[in-house]
């Protein structure tokens, strides 16, 4: 064995306790690997394939300390996290993907401007920070999508902007200290690639997927994208150049928007698994959870290529009650989080159904 792989045995740190760590401890575990879990909740999600936790906030110094003594290596299950204490974590152990790209990509003017910076295509967009700014910014790039500059997804901190709306009533509906207004982009469709990058540069993407929402929540994805393959190998090249210029350790997402002309615009950075990536676990030969499970701990990447073509849904809400039924279905490859509380459009499962 290599000297810079880490063996069978070492303990993965997972940042974060919900159903993307819950999925990466499973993986993780089929390659010999335990992992440790730091979140403030009880009964997470990831929290119930592991025996090891530490219940605690995230900038708890002590448990902090305590989690870093106790792993090999970090990664994070979701983005919307503080930055110093993983800053503070990287100085003993190594963090992927690391505080710098996190900082970037949980930012959405700090990762527009890094996009911009490496040429990636995107859509025009301005700075608001109060509601002249609005009235300014709309005047310049007509209708768009006004998002809060922290924290949003799923549809959440953001909302339509007309030329007809009165920019004083919406940002005092906003409630943002700041926002970045987008122009709309009317989009033929909405896709994604997810792309792995090993610490020595060895690179591995999963083919486009398009992704289909309901209410703002991604509710489908169907793998692969119908798009042509020209633009499939844009779509794969753009989300590769994007990680080699983070200098990316792990597991990036590339949003993007097909235009009506058969362009591409990148529309959001998640450096980390996501949702519309569970297909895989059913449909590739390495899933992108075992992916990134490799890339941190400087395995070989998988073979990223499919089995089967696919179609995953989310099961949101009340769809969880269908659950028996779906176990009734031979084609349905059932996955629950665990989650206790039902709440709509709150993601507790999905299921995966392959087309050969």
């Amino acid at each position: 064995m290599s000297a810079p792989w880490l063996p069978p045995g070492s303990v993965i740190g997972i940042v974060g306790g919900g159903q993307l760590g819950r999925m990466i401890a499973l993986a993780a575990a089929r390659l010999g690997y335990r992992c440790h879990v730091l979140t403030p909740e009880v009964d997470a999600p990831a929290i119930q394939v592991t025996n090891l936790s530490t219940i605690a906030a995230y900038d708890d110094p002590e448990a902090l300390r305590r989690f870093a003594a106790s792993v090999d290596v970090v990664t994070i299950e979701f983005e919307n996290l503080p930055v110093a204490p993983l800053a503070e974590l990287a100085r003993v152990r190594p963090v992927h993907p690391s505080p710098e790209i996190l900082a970037i990509c949980q930012d959405r003017l700090q990762e527009k401007a890094f996009l911009q910076r490496i040429g990636a295509p995107i859509a025009a967009y301005a700075e608001v920070r109060d509601a002249g700014g609005l009235a300014r910014a709309a005047a310049m790039l007509g209708d768009g999508v006004l998002k809060t500059v922290r924290l949003g997804y799923d549809g959440k901190g953001q909302m339509r902007v007309r030329g007809q709306d009165d920019p004083a009533a919406l940002w005092a509906d906003f409630r943002a200290p700041q926002g970045v207004l987008e122009a709309f982009v009317d989009f033929a469709m909405e896709i994604s690639v997810i792309t792995a990058r090993a610490p020595g540069g060895e690179l591995a993407s999963f083919v486009p997927v398009e992704n289909r929402h309901r209410d703002h929540i991604l509710a489908r994805t169907v793998a692969p994208a119908r798009i042509p393959d020209a633009l499939a190998a844009d779509a794969q090249a753009l989300a590769e150049r994007i990680a080699l210029e983070l200098s990316l350790v792990g597991l990036l997402a590339v949003e993007m928007f097909v235009t009506r002309d058969g362009g591409l615009l990148v529309n959001e950075l998640a450096p980390r698994p996501h949702n519309s990536g569970h297909w895989t676990i059913d449909a590739c030969a390495t899933s992108q959870f075992e992916q990134l499970v490799r890339a941190i701990c400087g395995l070989p990447l998988g073979d990223p290529g499919r089995i089967a073509d696919a179609v995953m849904d989310n099961i949101l809400g009340h769809d969880i009650e269908r659950w028996a039924d779906l176990l009734a279905d031979p084609s349905a490859r059932l996955h629950l989080y665990g989650k206790r509380e039902v709440r709509p459009g709150r993601k507790l499962g999905h299921v995966t159904r392959l087309i050969r």
